[in-house]
């Protein structure tokens, strides 16, 4: 497969706080489609396949989101992916289009969610997770708190033990990223903390407060991507942004085995794997990249994969932290957008946010949150279970 592919339009909804936004998941995805469509300046009816990411709701959602943008017959596939639902979305869009099947696809995600925490709703079966839960307890005893800030939170105690990180480094993830969001709409938060609020906040799993963790969301994201052809015939190319490196990875045997640390569990390894993969393809290297939207669900999260994608060595991303090379300014900004912790994280939405940010960001219209002379973007996005998705931008040739 070697066709081209691009993003030719991008849109979003505003994220906000579980039962406070108007309307309903239909309506999110509209507005969002509807953006992403009038970006590309093109009409539905040209969209030759749907790709439709949510993680709460009953089959067929999808369609009855995607339905909203017109009923021309096309086939509607519904992804569930947890976190990286929007990005397996994408991926799969792509791979579409990148396989000569398509010249134009769609793939939208939409997160209509509930307060509080994230748990299990089907307590008849399997959980998704008994192996990953599993390996952890045997590396460390289970607490009362909620299983996601456990997870990631045992990762940054790993990170912790083994590199010598301290709580006041993840505390700065947060402070960045909810100083990042100042500037961003779209974002859940846009309140600007200092360090000692970040610090002083609610203790959820030690040691990550409640303003390093990202909430629970309602909102919608969307994106179009079209052929090289597609492009050219309708003269898109200056508002194109082409994908050239992109890779899923989902866990490896080293997520489960008797070398996994909880950073592992959490998955690192599909990270780097992902990372690896998407600069081979994209024939970059992390040092190449200028802007970076990064699945930080914990600010844990957010600097053990600084080393997964490589702005770091390993067992060195705090330094990153101590360099403050992360922010505007620095070596490569991470989450212009507030990222997850501050913009927010309606899973099905969320890959599809980063990918309309990245977007904005190449095109040069991020306004106030502009990286300078951005060119090169890279989007990770990762879902427990599991699934990494990493994907690589730049402006179109």
């Amino acid at each position: 497969m070697s066709q081209k592919t691009y993003v030719i339009g991008v849109g979003m909804t505003k994220f906000d706080k579980p039962g406070t936004k108007e309307g309903d998941y239909p309506d999110w995805a509209k507005e969002a489609g509807q953006k992403a469509l009038a970006d590309a300046g093109i009409a539905y009816e040209l969209v030759e396949q749907a790709y439709a990411g949510y993680c709460y709701g009953d089959s067929t959602y999808g369609q009855r989101a995607i339905y909203q943008l017109g009923l021309t017959g096309i086939p509607v596939v519904n992804v569930n992916n947890n976190c990286s639902t929007g990005s397996s979305a994408l991926y799969l869009a792509r791979q579409a289009i990148k396989g000569g099947l398509a010249d134009c696809a769609l793939a939208i995600g939409f997160e209509k969610m509930e307060k509080g925490s994230l748990g299990m709703k089907y307590t008849d079966r399997t959980p998704a997770m008994d192996k990953h839960m599993g390996r952890m307890f045997e590396l460390r005893e289970p607490e009362q708190s909620p299983f996601a800030p456990q997870m990631f939170g045992n990762a940054g105690r790993d990170h912790m033990q083994k590199y010598g990180s301290t709580p006041e480094h993840f505390a700065w993830i947060g402070w960045k990223n909810h100083k990042h969001s100042v500037n961003n709409p779209y974002a859940q938060f846009q309140t600007e903390y200092s360090l000692q609020d970040i610090k002083d906040a609610k203790m959820i799993h030690d040691p990550l407060t409640k303003l390093q963790c990202s909430p629970t969301s309602d909102g919608a994201g969307c994106a179009i991507v079209a052929s090289e052809r597609f492009v050219d015939e309708r003269g898109l190319g200056d508002q194109a942004i082409e994908i050239v490196g992109q890779s899923m990875v989902t866990d490896l045997s080293s997520t489960f085995d008797e070398t996994a640390d909880c950073m592992t569990i959490v998955g690192y390894d599909m990270s780097k794997t992902a990372a690896d993969r998407a600069y081979e393809e994209a024939q970059i290297s992390a040092d190449d990249v200028d802007v970076c939207e990064l699945h930080d669900c914990f600010s844990a999260n957010e600097l053990i994969t600084y080393e997964a994608l490589g702005f770091a060595e390993q067992g060195e991303g705090h330094k990153l932290v101590d360099d403050e090379a992360t922010t505007f300014g620095g070596k490569v900004v991470v989450n212009p957008s507030g990222g997850l912790i501050s913009k927010g994280h309606p899973l099905g939405a969320t890959g599809l946010a980063q990918c309309s940010e990245l977007t904005w960001q190449l095109r040069g219209q991020a306004e106030k949150r502009q990286v300078d002379g951005a060119k090169v973007a890279l989007q990770h996005n990762i879902g427990l279970g599991g699934a990494a998705v990493v994907t690589v931008y730049k402006p179109a040739a």
